[in-house]
């Protein structure tokens, strides 16, 4: 069984700076891409920033310069650091991972998502 658990949302003013965490646990062989996708109300969920087992990283435009993807591949942990946040960034922010366990079977994994709300 594989889990991964989300933290470090909250409640922030615009201009300011979250740092996200989201650890994979279980049985566990191998991760490949790891990222973090946003859900707004009424919106769709989209991504936010991907990060390969290599560390090559992509972004959506919109967070471009202002959110950084990284990753801790000994601790299996992904991070998302936030900063000059806007309240348009106001979503439940879900980790994902594609996961390799024990058997060799590889499955896409989500997080259980984390509010983030920006506002003064």
């Amino acid at each position: 069984q594989v889990q991964l658990v989300e933290s470090g949302g909250g409640l922030v003013q615009p201009g300011g700076s979250l740092r996200l965490s989201c650890a994979a646990s279980g049985s566990i062989f191998s991760i490949s891409d790891m990222g973090w996708y946003r859900q707004a109300p009424g919106k769709q969920r989209e991504l936010v920033a991907g990060i390969s087992s290599g560390g090559s990283t992509n972004y959506a435009d919109s967070v471009k310069g202002r959110f950084t993807i990284s990753r801790d591949n000994a601790k299996n942990t992904v991070y998302l650091q936030m900063n000059s946040l806007k309240p348009e960034d106001t979503a439940v922010y879900y980790c994902n991972a594609w996961i390799t366990i024990a058997t060799m079977v590889s499955q896409n994994y989500w997080g259980q998502g984390t509010q983030v709300t920006v506002s003064s």
